[in-house]
C-alpha cells in the first residue's frame, strides 16, 4: 500500500492544501493519505492569536471529508499526542511502525522541500519516506525543484518526485486569520472550515450565532454534517421553500428548519444523549435507544438555543422524522421535503412530487404511508408518533 503523509500547521486549513492533497494523490497514486496537524512546529513559532491544536485538528477533518478523494483520508492526532516539539522523523517513525510493509510519502510545499536538508535528522526522514514536493505558485517550477532533488539523492540517495500546481496562488494562513477577524468571507476557505471557524469564535471572527445571514448559517450547518449530506440538506431547503410559498408559509423560516433539520445527523448515540441531557429533552423508549429518531431532537434544541430560531422553526425541525398527529403547515412542508428533495431517489417519489403542489395533506399521508411499508418491511418499528400522524390524516376519509 502506498500512504501520503501531509503534514501543516494547518491554521486554518484551506483551499490551496486542499488541492495539493488532491494532486499529489492522484500523482503519486496513494492508497490512502494521512493528513497531520503539527503539535509544535519546531520551524515556526506558534502565533498567539492561532487556533487550539483541537480545533486545527477538527477543521483538518472537515477539510479530509470534503477532498471528495476515491481512497480513505484519515486526521490523526499523533503529534498533537506528543510532547515536545513535532519532528517529522518522529512522526514517520511512528508510522512506519504501524506500517512497515507499506511504501510511505511525504508531501510538502516548495519552501518546506527546499529547506529538508537542514530539518531535524533529514537522513532519517529519507530513508523513511519519498518526497512528493508541489508548487504552491506559477514561479514554482522545474528551473526550482531541480538543484534540490539532485541535492537530496545524492547526499541522500533520496526517493523525489515533484509536482506544479497551475494557477493555485499562494495563499497566507495569516492573512487569511487577519480576512477573518475583519469580516471577510474569504474564498480560499471551504464553507464548511468557514462554518467551523464561526460556530468556535475562532481568530477573532465572533459571530452572532442568532443573527447569521443565510450564507453564514449554510456554512454552520454544513459543518457539522458529512460532505455526502449537503446535497440533500441543500435539496430539501430548495423545495421547503418551493412549498412554503405554493402553500402560503413564511418562506423564511422553512428555509431555516431545511438548512439546519439535519445539523446533528452525524452524532453517535451517546453524543446525542449528551445534548438530550444538556438541554432536558425528555424521550421515550424506543427514542432512547434508537440514534437515528434523535438528530431531529437535539438538531430542534441547537436550532432554539445556539442559533436562536423560532419556535414553530424548532417544532418543524423536532418532527421533521417521525411526523405526529395535527401537525401545522410548516411541519408538514419539511416532512414532505426532506422525504422526497430533488436528489432523494426511490419507487413512488415522482407521485409524491406531483401530489405535493396539488394536496399538502394528501402527500404527507402517501409520504407516512410509504414510510410506514418500509420499515415494517425491514422488520424496524414504526414510532408510534408515526402511525398518530397517519391515523389523524385519514380519519376525515
Amino acid at each position: 500500500m502506498k500512504i501520503g503523509i501531509y503534514g501543516g500547521t494547518f491554521d486554518p486549513i484551506h483551499r490551496g492544501h486542499m488541492a495539493a492533497a488532491r494532486a499529489a494523490s492522484g500523482a503519486l497514486g496513494l492508497d490512502k493519505l494521512l493528513i497531520i496537524p503539527d503539535g509544535t512546529p519546531p520551524h515556526k513559532a506558534q502565533d498567539a492569536c492561532g487556533a487550539s491544536g483541537h480545533h486545527r485538528l477538527e477543521m483538518a477533518r472537515i477539510a479530509a471529508d470534503r477532498l471528495g478523494l476515491s481512497i480513505p483520508v484519515e486526521v490523526p492526532d499523533l503529534e498533537l499526542k506528543r510532547p515536545g516539539k513535532s519532528y517529522t522523523s518522529d512522526t514517520l517513525r511512528q508510522i512506519h511502525k504501524r506500517h512497515p510493509k507499506d511504501e510511505l510519502w511525504l508531501l510538502m510545499g516548495t519552501d518546506m522541500f527546499l529547506t529538508l536538508h537542514r530539518w531535524h535528522e533529514p537522513e532519517v526522514i529519507l530513508s523513511l519516506a519519498g518526497i512528493c514536493a508541489f508548487g504552491r505558485a506559477e514561479g514554482d517550477g522545474e528551473d526550482l525543484f531541480a538543484p534540490q532533488r539532485e541535492l537530496l539523492e545524492k547526499q541522500y540517495h533520496a526517493r523525489v518526485t515533484t509536482i506544479t500546481l497551475p494557477g493555485l496562488v499562494e495563499i497566507s494562513s495569516s492573512q487569511l486569520r487577519q480576512r477573518l477577524e475583519a469580516g471577510e468571507r474569504p474564498e480560499e476557505l471551504d464553507p464548511s472550515v468557514r462554518g467551523y471557524i464561526l460556530r468556535h469564535g475562532l481568530y477573532g471572527t465572533h459571530a452572532d450565532l442568532k443573527h447569521l445571514g443565510w450564507e453564514d448559517l449554510r456554512a454552520c450547518s454544513y459543518s457539522m454534517i458529512r460532505a455526502k449530506r449537503i446535497p440533500h440538506v441543500r435539496g430539501c431547503e430548495e423545495e421547503a421553500v418551493r412549498l412554503a410559498r405554493r402553500w402560503g408559509e413564511d418562506e423564511d423560516d422553512a428555509r431555516a428548519a431545511a438548512i439546519l433539520h439535519d445539523c446533528t445527523k452525524y452524532l453517535n448515540l451517546e453524543e446525542q444523549l449528551s445534548l438530550c441531557g444538556k438541554y432536558d429533552i425528555i424521550l421515550d423508549h424506543m427514542e432512547r435507544e434508537t440514534v437515528k429518531l434523535l438528530h431531529s431532537k437535539t438538531g430542534a434544541a441547537i436550532a432554539r438555543w445556539e442559533y436562536g430560531m423560532p419556535e414553530r422553526v424548532c417544532d418543524a425541525i423536532c418532527w421533521h422524522t417521525t411526523g405526529k398527529p395535527d401537525m401545522t403547515t410548516l411541519e408538514k412542508i419539511l416532512y414532505i421535503a426532506d422525504y422526497m428533495e430533488p436528489t432523494r431517489d426511490f419507487d413512488g417519489v415522482e407521485r409524491l412530487r406531483a401530489l405535493v403542489y396539488e394536496d399538502l395533506d394528501a402527500a404527507v399521508r402517501l409520504g407516512l404511508e410509504m414510510s410506514v411499508e418500509d420499515l415494517t418491511g425491514r422488520g424496524v418499528p414504526v414510532h408510534p408518533n408515526t402511525l398518530g400522524a397517519l391515523r389523524f390524516l385519514t380519519k376525515g376519509e
